[in-house]
């Protein structure tokens, strides 16, 4: 094999593995169940915590979703924003420590939501909006562990919790990290936050969605110049592979 092959096989093979990589960082990311909120202080009243479910299988549909909420820092005055296609059941428990509120001492909470009847299909994904009236003000981080059924039966388990500075599991459960926010200021920010979903419908699930197109642009970006660069290399090595050759002949 001559130098000018050799020098372009391996040149491929480097674009190819590190386009490879961020294409596969790519997917693992957006695999995952999440859970966004615009009103995530401690605190924060009148909310809406959204839940985007992937589909990442590519023979099956996603047909249930159960979503668990904690209760050792429970999530207050739950309420369930209807689905087209999906049904949703709540379940609620009684809690260990009652919750004391100005409207008085909360002793039951929402602990498991769980939507059925529609499906998610390959390539898709859907988002569950869920209002609440409260989010705890003694924690840093809420935890949603989650369950996705697939129509094949399988079931992918979003329970994992990560480490804290550690490397994120395979199947890592939802988590909504909250903010230190002024009692006061964490109440405007959830109202305000509340008044645009009420406005806007779904306009929130559009800009999670830019904000997730964005990404994905920015990885493709990426990759692009990963693949200009490694044809850069290989064309200087051409060009040198010539001048060599040309070199040699004078000679």
């Amino acid at each position: 094999m001559s130098p000018i092959r050799a020098t372009l096989r391996r040149a491929g093979t480097v674009t190819a593995l590190a386009a490879a990589g961020v294409l596969t960082a790519a997917g693992a990311s957006f695999a995952h169940v999440t859970v966004h909120s615009e009103s995530s202080a401690k605190g924060a009243t009148d909310g809406v915590l959204t839940f985007r479910v992937p589909n990442e299988e590519d023979t099956a549909s996603t047909t249930k979703v159960q979503v668990f909420l904690p209760t050792d820092h429970p999530v207050l005055g739950v309420l369930v924003t209807p689905q087209d296609g999906w049904s949703a059941k709540v379940t609620t428990t009684k809690l260990k420590k009652p919750v004391k509120t100005d409207d008085g001492t909360i002793t039951d909470a929402v602990s498991e939501i769980t939507w059925t009847g529609g499906r998610i299909r390959h390539g898709q994904y859907q988002d569950f909006n869920v209002a609440f009236g409260q989010l705890p003000d003694n924690t840093d981080e809420l935890t949603f562990k989650t369950l996705q059924t697939y129509s094949d039966g399988n079931v992918a388990r979003w329970i994992e919790e990560t480490p804290k500075g550690g490397e994120e599991p395979e199947n890592p459960a939802p988590v909504l990290q909250l903010t230190a926010t002024a009692k006061g200021a964490a109440q405007d920010t959830g109202s305000a936050a509340d008044s645009d979903k009420s406005a806007a419908g779904s306009g929130s699930s559009a800009t999670k969605a830019a904000d997730s197109d964005s990404t994905a642009r920015g990885l493709g970006i990426t990759g692009l110049i990963v693949g200009v660069l490694g044809l850069a290399a290989a064309g200087f090595a051409i060009a040198r592979g010539r001048t060599a050759t040309a070199r040699s002949a004078d000679e």
